[in-house]
This record gives structure tokens, sequence and C-alpha cells, in this order.
């Protein structure tokens, strides 16, 4: 695979080695820590909703954070923009008060998008067609494209990326640019496990193809985030449930991690519950670290 920003992982893969010297502390409450703060970057699906219902505790958090002046942003793999997921959390009753922005992978996608071919073939559901709004390109058929983008599996709740390996490999061996609107690789929707566009990409990699990302734990989407920001020089936490996205991510713009313990990696990582070192130890084998840990964001 020739990923343009990094490789995948489970939440994608880690882009480096981060350093996995500092401790990790357990906290019972996000409201221990915000005090070293002035910024928060936090994940949004396995942490403030599950894809069915939301967490009114980490609602709370979020409102309780940004009440002692801290910025919080919320930073999604999610393929489509900004408005489509305020829309999808409007829907899900979480409070505007939890939040003063969100940047999405979809956000950041538009820029790979644009600085490619114009003809593109797109895999994915109907729903993620706003990521083309205001671009000059054309959506077009197999035979004709010049890249792809993949926004997901265009029914997720029935296919899995093997029903695509005909067609990955077809691209592949065109030598067609995949751009990936979203890393990650599987993600919880409820009790169930559904494939992400990051499934695809990988797959498009093993067949040979070159990957483009822009999602988490890549650059691009952390300088959207970024750039919005009141304080000049924040000191930055990230929150998140996925070790190759959200995790290895602040390790790579230098910020803290608040590694949300019960979201997507919960069954590989339940051997480690309640042992500190342990889990300390499960991480630096997968070449992360974060700063602190939860069960769940409270």
């Amino acid at each position: 695979m020739k990923p343009a920003e990094g490789g995948h992982g489970q939440k994608g893969q880690a882009m480096e080695q981060p350093d996995t010297a500092s401790a990790l502390a357990a906290i019972g409450t996000l409201g221990e820590i915000v005090g070293n703060y002035d910024a928060i970057l936090c994940d949004v699906w396995g942490v403030v909703h599950d894809g069915v219902v939301k967490s009114p505790e980490a609602e709370a958090a979020l409102i309780a954070a940004r009440g002692k002046g801290l910025e919080v942003v919320l930073v999604t793999n999610s393929p489509r923009l900004s408005a489509g997921v305020q829309a999808q959390l409007d829907a899900l009753a979480v409070s505007r008060q939890a939040y003063d922005r969100i940047v999405t992978s979809g956000d950041a996608t538009r820029v790979l998008i644009q600085q490619g071919p114009r003809r593109l073939f797109h895999i994915g559901p109907a729903r993620d067609a706003d990521i083309f709004e205001g671009l000059d390109i054309e959506l077009v058929g197999e035979e004709e494209a010049q890249a792809v983008v993949a926004t997901g599996l265009t029914d997720d709740e029935s296919e899995t990326p093997e029903d695509y390996a005909g067609l990955l490999a077809r691209m592949a061996a065109r030598g067609l640019p995949f751009v990936c609107a979203n890393p990650d690789i599987v993600v919880h929707r409820g009790e169930r496990l559904v494939y992400c566009a990051g499934a695809l990409g990988r797959g498009y990699g093993e067949a040979g193809g070159t990957v483009r990302l822009a999602g988490k734990p890549h650059r691009p989407i952390y300088e959207v985030a970024l750039a919005g920001l009141k304080h000049p020089n924040p000191r930055l936490l990230c929150i998140g449930d996925g070790l190759f996205t959200d995790v290895a991510g602040a390790a790579a713009i230098g910020a803290d991690a608040l590694f949300v313990r019960e979201g997507i990696h919960r069954d590989e990582l339940r051997a480690a519950d309640g042992d500190v070192a342990a889990l300390a130890a499960e991480l630096a084998g997968r070449g992360v670290a974060a700063r602190y840990v939860i069960p769940q964001l409270v």
C-alpha cells in the first residue's frame, strides 16, 4: 500500500511510534484534568454517541469543560461534512452547548478531491453525496473514472469489504488514485460492528493501489481543527476511543490523549480491565501511548 498520509488499523493505524515512556494515569472524570488544558479535540462516534443513542454523561462533561473556558472541537472521521454530522447530533438530542465546532474527515477530504482528477467514481451511500457539493468534479461510472472516492460501503448493513474485492482489484490495476474519506475500518453501531471506508482503503492498498487519507490520525484533519482555535498556542487534550486514530493522532500533533477504554477496542483490551500498568503495556505493544485513560467519558 502506498498511502499519501499513512496507513490503516482498526480505527486507522499509527503514523509513527510515539514516546511510550510517559505514565498512563487512570481518571474518574474529565473534570479532574480540564484545568491543564485550553482546548479539547474530542472524537464523536464511540465517545459522544454509539451511532444509536447519545452518551448523556459525555455530553455533560463537555458542557462542563466549556463552562470552564475550554474550546471543544468535535473531530470525527465521518465522511460527511460538518453540517451533516451536526444534523445527526441534533437528531440524537446532543446539545449544541457541548461543542464549539465540528470538523470531519469529509471536510478535510474535500481538499484532497480538489487536488485530484475531475472524473470520479464514488463508492458509498447516497447520503454522503454532500462531500462533492460545489466542487468542479463529475461523478461517472467505473470505466470512465480517473480516480475513486470512497465514503463507505454502499449498504453497510448487509455488505462486507469482500463484496468489493473485484471492483477494487480492477481499479487498482488501472492505477486509479483512491481517496478514502474515512480511515476507520469498523465502528460500533449500538452493539454491532459495521465496516467503514477504511476497510475498502485497506483492500485497495492490498491490491497494490495508492490510497490518500485526510482523516485521523493524519495531519490534514488536525490542520483544519487547529486553524479555527481562538487560543494562539493552546494546551491540547485529544479524547477518543481509537488507538490508531485518536491516540496516535494526538501524539502526531504533540497533544495529550485521553483514551476512552470502553469503545472500539473494549473487547481486545478486556484482559487489562482495572490494571493500568497492563493496559499501558498493551498500548505500548501496539506502538501508541496515552496520557490518561477513562472507561467512558464523564
